[in-house]
Parts: C-alpha cells; sequence; structure tokens
C-alpha cells in the first residue's frame, strides 16, 4: 500500500525530460478545410475519459487527496479521480476512484458536468458529486499514486477548491453548483 502520512515522502524528484508523449495522451496531427477553402493543420490532443469527485461527508466536510501532481510538479490537494474504463459507467468509476484514492465509500454519485479538456482535445472531463462519504477503510492506490486522503470542513472545502490551487477547479466548481453550495449572483 503506497498511503503516505509523511508530506515530505509526496514529494517526487525529476529526474528527466524528453520531448516525445510517454503513451498517456496522444497528438495527432488533423488537417481541416476551412470554409474559404484554404487547409490548416492542428494538434488534437487524444485523452481517455477521466472523472474528478468533489466527496462530501454528511458530517459537513470535504474529501481531498495530497499527491504529487506531474504538470504543476508539486503536491497538490486534489479531488480524487481518474481514468473511466472502457465499459466503466462514470458514476462507478467515480466510486472506485473515491475509494482506492481516500478509502472512503459515497452513500451517492451524480455527474453534475462533462466537459473536454480543452477545443484541441478529445478527452472527455467528468465532473461527479459523491454525498454521504465514510471512511470505510484504507486507500489501496493505483501503482504510480503515492496519496494522503485529507478531509477539511466545508467552508475550507470550498475555499481550496475557488482558490484554484488545485488541477481540476472546474470539476471542482461544478461539483459545489450541484451540491447548491454555491449562490447565484448575476
Amino acid at each position: 500500500m503506497r498511503t503516505v502520512t509523511d508530506r515530505d515522502a509526496l514529494q517526487w524528484d525529476k529526474t528527466g525530460e524528453r520531448p516525445e508523449p510517454a503513451g498517456y495522451l496522444k497528438v495527432a496531427c488533423r488537417t481541416y478545410r476551412y470554409p474559404d477553402g484554404r487547409e490548416g493543420d492542428w494538434d488534437i490532443l487524444k485523452g481517455p475519459r477521466t472523472v474528478a469527485v468533489v466527496a462530501l461527508t454528511d458530517d459537513g466536510r470535504g474529501v481531498l487527496v495530497r499527491q504529487f501532481r506531474p504538470g504543476p510538479g508539486r503536491v497538490l490537494a486534489e479531488l480524487s479521480g481518474g481514468l473511466v474504463g472502457a465499459d466503466e459507467s462514470v458514476e462507478d468509476a467515480a466510486a472506485r476512484e473515491l475509494l482506492e484514492e481516500t478509502g472512503y465509500k459515497a452513500e451517492s454519485v451524480t455527474v453534475v458536468m462533462q466537459t473536454y479538456l480543452a477545443s484541441y482535445a478529445t478527452h472527455e472531463r467528468h465532473a461527479v458529486l459523491a454525498r454521504g462519504c465514510r471512511k470505510i477503510g484504507e486507500p489501496k492506490p493505483d501503482g504510480d499514486e503515492f496519496v494522503e486522503p485529507i478531509t477539511l470542513s466545508l467552508p475550507e472545502y470550498m475555499a481550496h477548491v475557488l482558490g484554484g490551487q488545485l488541477t481540476d477547479a472546474d470539476m471542482g466548481l461544478a461539483g459545489l453548483v450541484g451540491a447548491g453550495l454555491l449562490k447565484q449572483t448575476i
């Protein structure tokens, strides 16, 4: 088990960098004909379906997982989540990822948003709201994951998500809206 309690043990050490991808995401070049007849090439980022989980407990806490994120190059408190299997529903993937990364099981899971990573990506991302979360065991993360599950009070959790210090802030915002925790101001 790679659950980590020593905060320094979550940090990864960069040992190299190369220009080609490792295989998680692929880049394709698509050529399009524009309405005026000209053609242009576009790099398209291809990736699998993913899920990010806004996990709330009945006693007013939000569940996060501290882990190293290679893009920003540092440890962040993140929404649990990951890949959706080819034959797996988004809801099942959300429940599985939450349990694997945090040891929490949700009473209910609801997809609150689907979006694409970017205008040049096929990578579908899903925000899922998990309610009634309760700890039923220890995390059992995948081979490349080193995690520390944490909970924050609801005000701290909302401030963290809205503060943008995580990689799925848009998914977190969608979950907070889906939970009815944000008021419409316009």
